[in-house]
């Protein structure tokens, strides 16, 4: 009967592991611009037509996210383009990329593998309106030398980009007198509206044909080839062959012209991301529409989510570094100019730090908004204990008490209207911050602000915009009232 017993024992725990294996999940990455999202859901419902299910995460913001987001097993696959691949993400390496298969050995070095070309090229291009050429004579990149004053709008990853602005620069001998970086879809917008005059184009844009641009011939040759192509762990061709087969069968089945043709519906026509991908495939596409009450609950309890951990967290370790500080002035010198550092620092780039260590969501987003939220805690808890007057603590030492009891008994509180104007300070400051999270896949009111920027969509925009507003006037509303609460003089002080 035991033998009975333990075989049925390991039956039920063979089919455990069994059902937690079917049950592993896979994730697709996209970056934050138009057709990497509708390559993203290209390859979700291909995976969804073999019976796979991948999950994709999207908009997490540029190339260097989602190639680390790769190594550190967040994702498992996401499409990129071969000249990305080969001069920024893998740039510096020996010997030099020169063909497909020098790719493949340098991503195998990382664990990494591609599919081959999905059939399209997506290169960058140099535009700018049809008229302002006409009226120039431009053709090509070159005759953008003798025009300095044209005022030049480059998306924001091609300013530092190695195959971007700067060799691009040198090898046309380019000198404008004004050259910004911006987000790629407000380029176009900048560009419409007169404020710019030459932007950086990707060639499969549907924006291209909408906005009516001239495309300059690239004569000297600069830009490489980007062929389109998924990215993928080398591990997943075990883990869900299944998978890796679905994805290899999109590869050459996409002309420029259809790709173009999934981003138009996509920015012209209003349709999902989902939909265009699911019209290209010829598939049903079961598109689950969120309701606007819906989106606002789901993105508020992600937003809450990432202010209330980070700030809870800042509060128990903040207060008694502030009491630390106040007590023994050399640490507190330390402190307050660490804490001050942290402070100092572009939030986005905080967040990008945080990958590294934490990978992509909100891990890395909540540790970023609780060292954001450091300093104000800090800086007014030593602000007042040690501003509390010194009769005050004479009067405690006369009694007799403990320095323990003083601290809780008499300092804390005398001390606790500038620390709850840290903390409110704190909140506040998160509450914004915390819309960068969705860059690196938090979620929050991020999420339809940066969506609305890439569909110029100003509804999306408003949708994320301002609740969070709202949000940060409720926070200052709830502490006025926890001051009021404590007999405090309010105060319009942050």
């Amino acid at each position: 009967m035991n033998g009975v017993r333990r075989q049925l024992l390991a039956v039920l725990l063979l089919s455990v592991f069994a059902n937690l294996s079917a049950a592993e999940e896979f994730a697709v990455g996209s970056k934050n611009f138009t057709e990497s999202v509708v390559l993203g859901e290209l390859a979700r419902l291909a995976a969804e037509r073999s019976d796979v299910e991948l999950t994709h995460r999207r908009e997490l913001g540029g190339s260097r996210i989602l190639f680390e987001a790769l190594l550190q097993g967040e994702i498992d696959v996401y499409p990129e383009y071969t000249g990305t691949l080969i001069h920024e993400l893998l740039a510096g390496r020996t010997p030099v990329i020169e063909s497909l298969r020098d790719l493949e050995a340098a991503l195998a070095e990382r664990g990494l593998a591609a599919l081959p070309p999905l059939g399209f090229e997506n290169t960058y291009a140099i535009g700018l309106r049809k008229a302002k050429a006409r009226d120039l004579g431009l053709a090509k990149v070159s005759d953008l030398r003798p025009h300095r004053t044209l005022r030049f709008g480059f998306s924001n990853e091609f300013m530092d980009r190695e195959d971007g602005w700067p060799g691009l620069a040198a090898r046309y001998d380019l000198r404008p007198e004004w050259v910004r970086g911006m987000d790629h879809d407000l380029a176009y917008r900048a560009l419409e509206s007169g404020e710019i005059d030459v932007v950086d184009l990707y060639s499969t844009d549907a924006d291209i044909a909408y906005y009516d641009l001239a495309v300059l011939r690239d004569d000297l040759a600069y830009f490489p080839e980007y062929k389109a192509l998924y990215v993928y762990r080398a591990d997943l061709s075990a883990r869900s062959p299944e998978l890796v087969s679905a994805l290899r069968a999109l590869s050459e089945s996409i002309s420029e012209e259809e790709m173009i043709a999934m981003n138009a519906r996509v920015k012209l026509e209003r349709q999902s991301e989902a939909q265009s991908a699911a019209v290209f495939l010829g598939v049903a596409s079961e598109v689950e529409v969120d309701s606007f009450a819906g989106r606002l609950q789901r993105t508020t309890l992600e937003h809450l989510a990432l202010v209330g951990i980070s700030l809870f967290a800042a509060i128990a370790v903040a207060i008694p570094l502030g009491i630390a500080s106040a007590k023994r002035p050399r640490l507190g010198a330390f402190v307050l100019g660490v804490t001050g550092i942290m402070q100092t620092l572009p939030s986005l780039a905080l967040f990008v730090f945080m990958i590294p260590l934490f990978g992509i969501g909100a891990a890395p987003a909540v540790v970023a908004l609780f060292l954001y939220s450091l300093l104000p805690i800090v800086r007014n808890t030593h602000a007042g204990l040690t501003g509390i007057d010194p009769a005050l603590r004479d009067s405690a030492l006369a009694l007799g008490l403990p320095a323990k009891r003083r601290l809780f008994w008499v300092e804390l509180p005398l001390a606790s209207h500038s620390i709850l104007a840290g903390i409110k300070t704190a909140a506040v400051i998160n509450v914004g911050t915390a819309t960068l999270a969705a860059l690196i896949g938090a979620g929050g009111y991020g999420q339809p602000i940066l969506t609305g920027i890439r569909l110029d969509d100003t509804g999306l925009i408003l949708e994320g915009a301002v609740p969070a507003a709202v949000l940060a006037l409720a926070v200052q509303g709830l502490f006025a009232q926890v001051e009021r609460w404590f007999g405090f003089e309010v105060s319009s002080d942050a």
